[in-house]
């Protein structure tokens, strides 16, 4: 039986996060004996979600009256892109295929504005028992940050930036998610840091939860995705983020 490469990525994903997939999620993931350095190495490596061809694994998230989703080959000349339309308000694609970690890991994508006036990028993952969202370009296009903590957006906390977002150009984005923080850096740049322990971390309220576990949208606005990966973290960087936590 021959398997895409997307199952197969996640299949090897659940076979080494079965206790932070299902669960012990606020444990390390570094839980089963490495026989080899090899194996180490394949271990923490990243895993494509989307295989670049197809939409295998990822379903047009249910919203109201949403754009179109599609897949463009060779979009503005290079590989395959995911396209979502504008729409009356949300649109996007979420993850529905396997089990993915919940906790100790990183996800990163790329994603283009092509055009519209609101954010082009909205990436919910998961956070222990909850979820969160990196909302990039919202209200009136240029509020960064997460939604939501202790009851406010983005646009209310502390993560929240002024960024400009050029149409047709693609955007490196990374999230870290640990037991004690979350990050995410912009083209190799950190762009938030904030300590979530002890503090409420939730989605805010409305269609946005349909994205869950993992998902992308945007509002009003087109965009493409493209590069969606996951791996997970190593106890090392685990340890380094919770001794960086514990120094605030």
């Amino acid at each position: 039986m021959r398997f895409s490469l997307t199952a197969a990525s996640v299949i090897v994903i659940l076979g080494l996060v079965s206790i932070g997939a299902v669960g012990q999620e606020t444990k390390s993931t570094g839980t089963l004996p490495a026989k080899s350095t090899a194996a180490v190495a394949d271990r923490y490596a990243w895993r494509p979600l989307f295989d670049g061809k197809t939409l295998t694994g990822w379903k047009a998230t249910d919203f109201f009256r949403p754009g179109k989703v599609h897949l463009e080959p060779e979009f503005h000349g290079k590989e395959t892109a995911i396209v979502v339309d504008a729409g009356s308000s949300l649109s996007g694609v979420n993850w529905a295929g396997d089990p993915v970690p919940k906790l100790n890991y990183e996800i990163a994508l790329e994603t283009m504005k092509v055009k519209g006036s609101d954010f082009m990028c909205g990436l919910t993952f998961p956070v222990a028992d909850s979820y969160a969202s990196l909302i990039m370009g919202g209200w009136g296009g240029y509020t960064t940050g997460i939604s939501s903590l202790d009851l406010m957006d983005a646009s209310e906390n502390e993560t929240r930036l002024s960024l400009e977002y050029v149409p047709d150009k693609w955007y490196r984005v990374r999230v870290r998610v640990t037991e004690t923080k979350i990050q995410a850096w912009l083209d190799d740049k950190q762009i938030i840091d904030v300590v979530t322990k002890g503090r409420k971390v939730h989605l805010r309220f409305g269609d946005i939860g349909k994205s869950i576990p993992i998902g992308v949208a945007n509002y009003q606005t087109e965009s493409a995705y493209r590069a969606i990966k996951l791996r997970l973290l190593t106890d090392k960087e685990v340890a380094e983020t919770l001794a960086q936590s514990t120094k605030r």
